[in-house]
């Protein structure tokens, strides 16, 4: 099953188009894009039953964030081994947590606007919760899993690592700098949803290519070491981490230039596409 945002309403992707969800299930469901999580056992019952009318043809730029307004978002650090050699950082014993604020979440096609010369990319596996976790092992963890999209973690980097303490959660929440979709799209979908190729490319230049089986914390043990800590929520979005191949990783680094379009792609799940434009210049000043 494919579940996205279109113009604001919950819609299912099927293989004839776009299905309104409130329309086809007679009000049963109501159109928010990010509530159904909230009655996921019963609508994936109803989904899975359901007499489906034809869809719509649909323009992939009117598909909004495919959840909008996640109680929480959690994103991890140097899951990579390869992105945190090249960060030049310590393998983490534990996963490094940080947030991107909803304010910075985009839909899959679109501007983002850079708001420096040192903007950078990091594409990502986005979980989100389909069932309240609190204290969830490793071995259950799936079972509160809605299904995966696909996301960027935009980074300005000059505002993330000023000193003395770096501002991680800032300087990845400037406006667009969280597009995620186009769908979320369930884990029965998938042969092995915890081994999908993953990547990004500049005008048409590779820039990341990897496998989210490559993961050092995976799916599984995001889940059981956070709701250790707090419950995770229907809804809630978990960024998994990103591969090498990041600019500031880059001899000499290399960072978004106004022009360039940069497409994220999963395997089985699709693509984001932001073009590059100018926005409103940030100065950050760096403690002497």
């Amino acid at each position: 099953m494919r579940i996205t945002n279109l113009r604001g309403r919950l819609t299912l992707l099927t293989d004839s188009g776009a299905v309104d969800v409130e329309n086809a299930s007679a009000g049963r469901f109501g159109s928010d894009p990010t509530a159904v999580y909230a009655q996921w056992d019963d609508f994936v019952a109803w989904a899975d039953g359901a007499d489906l009318p034809a869809g719509t043809a649909y323009d992939a730029a009117d598909l909004g964030p495919v959840v909008p307004e996640p109680a929480q978002i959690f994103a991890i650090g140097l899951n990579y081994r390869d992105h945190a050699t090249e960060s030049g950082l310590d393998f983490p014993a534990e996963p490094p947590v940080f947030t991107k604020f909803r304010t910075s979440l985009a839909g899959p096609v679109g501007d983002l606007e850079l708001p420096t010369d040192t903007v950078d990319w990091e594409s990502e596996l986005v979980v989100v919760i389909g069932r309240t976790a609190r204290d969830v092992a490793a071995e259950n963890a799936w079972e509160h899993v809605a299904g995966v999209t696909v996301g960027q973690d935009f980074s300005e980097r000059t505002r993330q690592l000023v000193p003395p303490a770096p501002q991680f959660s800032l300087g990845k929440s400037f406006p667009g700098f969280s597009p995620i979709g186009p769908a979320v799209v369930t884990v029965d979908e998938f042969d092995d949803p915890s081994n999908l190729e993953i990547g990004c490319s500049i005008d048409g230049e590779t820039m990341q290519h990897g496998r989210t089986g490559e993961l050092i914390f995976s799916i599984p043990v995001l889940i059981e070491r956070l709701s250790a800590v707090l419950p995770l929520l229907p809804g809630d979005l978990i960024f998994t981490g990103t591969p090498s191949g990041v600019g500031a990783g880059r001899n000499p680094k290399r960072f978004l230039r106004v022009g360039e379009e940069i497409v994220t792609h999963i395997e089985g799940i699709g693509e984001l596409r932001q073009m590059c434009v100018p926005g409103k210049r940030h100065t950050t000043v760096s403690a002497s």
